[in-house]
């Protein structure tokens, strides 16, 4: 079978994480090269499983996704060794729960820049490559209560993902002229380790593996998904 991604040059943030391993995985299986910034040194060895199985093709970069001068020096770093630039997967991203009266403006801050600075300044440091090109696919991760109209006990992080949803439908509608689209998942809970000590009475059978979740993320960034822009694409098991 032909690799749905060969060729392609992405650039997955969070790619340390849960998730953001699967998606780097996937993406490599499927022919891209995939390059991954990490903040502290411990997030690489959960990541380096995977490096052995990826035949080369992903390389890593030690860069904070939420500080400007950082990103533009990791997306020069990347263009210059590869000339392009072709996937963005926007996966970095963190939760802390509580109501409004309980979050204090470090949290809230906190949130904003997790979840919607760092898609915002990767994504505009990508951009402008992807223009060039005319050929990009941008992938955020919203969540359910930016779709809900919010969460009650999660007042900061439901903000902060619906910023990166409407940052989502308002680029998609800014480059739909340019072969660019820009698309957002909003998954239900994922298996992970953390969600599963958070909420240890879960019913883990309705619960999303996040391979199943870079999957629909490669068909995302692929050619055949060239007409799917300004999309919520929602993923649940029930």
């Amino acid at each position: 079978m032909p690799e749905t991604l060969h060729g392609r040059v992405a650039l997955v943030t969070g790619g340390t994480g849960a998730l953001g391993r699967s998606v780097v995985a996937a993406f490599a299986d499927e022919g891209a090269i995939v390059h991954v910034p990490w903040l502290r040194a411990r997030e690489v060895d959960g990541l380096k499983p995977y490096l052995d199985a990826t035949d080369g093709r992903v390389h890593l970069h030690q860069a904070d996704v939420t500080d400007p001068a950082t990103v533009a020096r990791l997306v020069e770093d990347v263009t210059a060794a590869e000339g392009r630039l072709d996937i963005l997967a926007n996966v970095v991203g963190g939760f802390t729960g509580g109501t409004l009266v309980e979050t204090d403006p470090v949290t809230w801050q906190k949130m904003f820049t997790l979840n919607a600075t760092s898609a915002f300044l990767c994504t505009r440091a990508v951009v402008p490559h992807m223009q060039r090109q005319q050929w990009g696919r941008v992938i955020n991760i919203a969540a359910g209560p930016a779709l809900e109209h919010g969460a009650g006990g999660m007042s900061a992080y439901a903000a902060s993902k619906a910023a990166v949803l409407n940052l989502t439908y308002s680029l998609s509608k800014e480059l739909v002229r340019d072969g660019i689209t820009v698309n957002a998942i909003v998954p239900s809970v994922i298996d992970t380790h953390a969600n599963r000590a958070a909420m240890p009475k879960g019913d883990v059978s309705t619960w999303l593996e996040p391979q199943e979740v870079a999957r629909v993320m490669v068909f995302l960034a692929s050619d055949d998904a060239a007409i799917v822009t300004g999309s919520a694409i929602t993923l649940s098991r029930g």
